[in-house]
């Protein structure tokens, strides 16, 4: 006989990470897709996702010998600035096409910061192309920066590469503040310096773009000391916000997760360091897992009633959808 599941979603830009399995267990099957979510004015399209979901997670269930999801978690990307559409649409999607009953919407911040700490009070650093800090005191939830690239997300791989082409273009002009080794480095990925702005600011993908340099300036930051510059200056930025949403009280976790972390040393050095000297009170800990893993851990709580983290119409929107 086929027991009840619970259904975890990750979604972003480049598609979908699904887990469905029972409350208490390890996810039973696991599924990826790479076709990009359609967005709009009101975020991630409920229609398209739906379409996408449905013969995914009918697939799934019945490769794991479970029943349809009476929980579902899904974690989307935009959706604390423009959830307005899943929040409307989504919850009711679910009952009618799967028979879901407990639902919780949850920005893509929340899903990292479960999956990172779990349900205790602290701060997650979560970095990639962009830069969001996210903390609670399990009584309410509090973000910093994450912002875009053009307004924010200071210290993000978007603002590392965009700084070290700067330094590029600074010793291209003779310019105070220039790096040989970026400019080097900047030829011989992008071409001559005088088409860059023609090869960059056209691109819908800029922020990606920009991103894709930053290992180079960590690659310099070795014997570079403006590259290794530009480094800790990205590493003050995220002290910054980390510090603006962490507890004052207690003895909070900070953690760190993301892509961006693969950096290496050049970066978590002088990051560990920050951290250390704006937050004395807080524990530096390893991230336990990624936002896939906050849905499970989030989906799992709610279907066993044992959800404790706060909940907010922006960051975590929990409804109850009765089914006929």
């Amino acid at each position: 006989m086929s027991v009840p599941s619970y259904l975890a979603v990750d979604s972003g830009g480049s598609g979908l990470r699904i887990a469905v399995g029972i409350p208490g267990r390890e996810p039973a099957a696991l599924r990826e897709t790479r076709e990009p979510l359609r967005t709009g004015a009101r975020g991630i399209d409920p229609a398209h996702l739906m379409t996408q979901l449905v013969p995914l997670v009918r697939a799934l269930t019945a490769e794991a010998g479970v029943s349809g999801p009476t929980t579902a978690v899904v974690g989307a990307a935009g959706f604390a600035t423009l959830g307005g559409a899943l929040r409307a649409e989504l919850p009711d999607a679910l009952a009618r096409e799967l028979g879901v009953r407990d639902v919780a919407l949850a920005a893509d911040a929340v899903t990292a910061y479960v999956g990172a700490l779990g349900p205790r009070p602290g701060a997650v650093l979560a970095a990639g192309t962009g830069l969001i800090a996210i903390g609670t005191d399990l009584t309410g939830w509090r973000r910093a920066d994450g912002w875009g690239h053009l307004l924010g997300d200071c210290g993000s791989g978007a603002w590392i590469g965009r700084a070290g082409l700067e330094a590029a273009l600074r010793a291209h002009d003779g310019r105070a503040g220039g790096s040989a080794p970026l400019l080097a480095r900047t030829e011989d990925r992008f071409g001559p310096m005088h088409g860059l702005p023609s090869l960059l600011y056209p691109r819908t993908d800029r922020p990606a773009l920009l991103a894709s340099f930053a290992p180079e300036v960590a690659a310099c930051a070795v014997h570079d000391p403006v590259a290794a510059d530009l480094l800790r200056t990205a590493a003050r930025h995220m002290a910054d916000s980390a510090l603006a949403v962490c507890p004052a009280g207690g003895e909070p976790e900070v953690a760190l997760t993301g892509g961006l972390f693969r950096l290496g040393d050049a970066l978590l050095v002088p990051l560990r360091e920050e951290l250390a000297a704006q937050l004395p009170h807080a524990r530096q800990v390893p991230a336990e897992g990624d936002p896939l893993h906050g849905s499970v851990r989030i989906a799992t709580d709610l279907s066993t009633g044992r959800l404790a983290l706060p909940g907010d119409p922006t960051m975590l929107y929990v409804v109850r959808t009765e089914t006929e």
